[in-house]
């Protein structure tokens, strides 16, 4: 019996779920006028968009 490879699986959206929290939160921290937390939240933000985007195409190529 020969086993298959199974494609990366991105159901639970995990890391986009993360990056929306980071999101708000920085919008949040830019309102009240914390502009280093919201920075940093940003870049957070980005970065887990970012490993989404990518796990999402290499998912779809597999």
């Amino acid at each position: 019996m020969f086993a298959t490879a199974a494609p990366l699986q991105l159901a639970d959206g995990g890391f986009l779920y993360w990056a929306i929290v980071f999101f708000v939160l920085a919008i949040v921290a830019a309102a009240v006028g914390a502009r280093g937390v919201a920075g940093i939240s940003m870049e957070v933000a980005r970065i887990f968009v970012l490993v989404f985007l990518i796990l999402a195409i290499v998912s779809l190529l597999l």
